[in-house]
């Protein structure tokens, strides 16, 4: 994780910054996403805060903020143009590094409890057809002629075929697939992991580019490769997405992730109940599963309307 925050805090804070950051690595666990987006929240904060107080904040300075200093800076974002969901992850970022602060006894400062959390939109996932599934995937032609358009296939496949976050994809290892004939080994948000089950396809597609691809395959080495020789960058996935939905014509919110949202409401509607959707998606909580429920409601009630004759 980046620790490199600019002069925009007193030596003090910073320590607190660090032992901060350690801590939710460690002990929380969170994703490497999750941490990089905490910590850049933080950092906004602090520089939200220096300007607005004429001076770098000291751990003092922090522990006297006012309710009206953290409107001001939720007002900050606002007119920053964040969407509801980027503020509402940056209240909690902020609310986590203070109440850490006050659970290690360095400082308590009630204010930050009083601030409300963003409303969120409740949006449901956006999955492609099947018959756009069959075509993105069937089609090798939309897909570059060489090694790392066969990576970027395998790598589609796999998402759409097994449901996986695309960074619990790219953070594969070969040694987490070496019982590839049935199973492979993921690690998902929390370094929770689990065993999700392999389709004969989505194997012969991995075997397919493991084979053509230049980069080593020892246990510890990334199964998703960029062109350098590093782990594959998420930028490059979507990159190449973006290439394909434009010529298939299809909407931006086609996107790497619109894969796992798809494989779920795909199986759903073929009989897989919702307690199996979220092992194999991975979620801690049937909430977090019950939207693709919700969806499949909504995508009937679209059909009786446009079919019904009463309509």
């Amino acid at each position: 994780m980046d620790k490199n925050i600019l002069i925009i805090a007193k030596p003090d804070v910073e320590t607190k910054i660090h032992g901060w950051q350690d801590n939710i690595a460690s002990i929380r666990r969170l994703s490497r996403h999750t941490l990089r987006n905490y910590s850049h929240d933080l950092t906004e904060f602090l520089r939200f805060i220096s300007s607005h107080i004429g001076h770098p904040p000291s751990l003092n300075d922090l522990s006297e903020l006012k309710i009206t200093d953290f409107r001001s800076w939720l007002s900050h974002l606002s007119q920053h143009e964040l969407t509801a969901r980027s503020r509402a992850r940056a209240v909690s970022s902020v609310r986590n590094f203070f109440h850490w602060l006050d659970k290690t006894g360095t400082l308590h400062n009630p204010a930050i409890s009083l601030i409300r959390t963003p409303k969120i939109h409740k949006t449901l996932p956006r999955p492609i057809s099947e018959t756009e599934a069959s075509k993105m995937m069937n089609d090798s032609s939309l897909f570059r002629d060489d090694w790392q358009g066969i990576r970027d296939r395998a790598l589609f496949f796999l998402l759409y075929g097994g449901g996986l976050r695309i960074d619990e994809a790219l953070s594969l290892n070969h040694g987490d697939i070496a019982d590839m004939s049935e199973t492979i080994k993921v690690t998902g948000k929390g370094n929770k992991q689990r065993i999700v089950p392999i389709l004969d396809i989505v194997r012969k597609m991995i075997e397919l580019y493991v084979s053509n691809c230049p980069f080593s395959t020892d246990k510890t080495c990334p199964v998703f490769y960029g062109a350098r020789g590093k782990r594959l960058n998420q930028g490059v996935a979507q990159r190449e997405m973006r290439s394909i939905r434009h010529q298939l014509g299809l909407p931006d919110t086609v996107t790497p992730h619109a894969l796992r949202h798809s494989f779920a409401t795909h199986i759903l509607r073929h009989g897989a109940n919702i307690r199996e959707i979220q092992e194999l998606l991975g979620h801690a909580s049937l909430s977090s599963t019950q939207k693709y429920t919700e969806l499949d409601i909504e995508d009937l009630r679209n059909t009786v309307e446009h079919f019904h004759p009463r309509h």
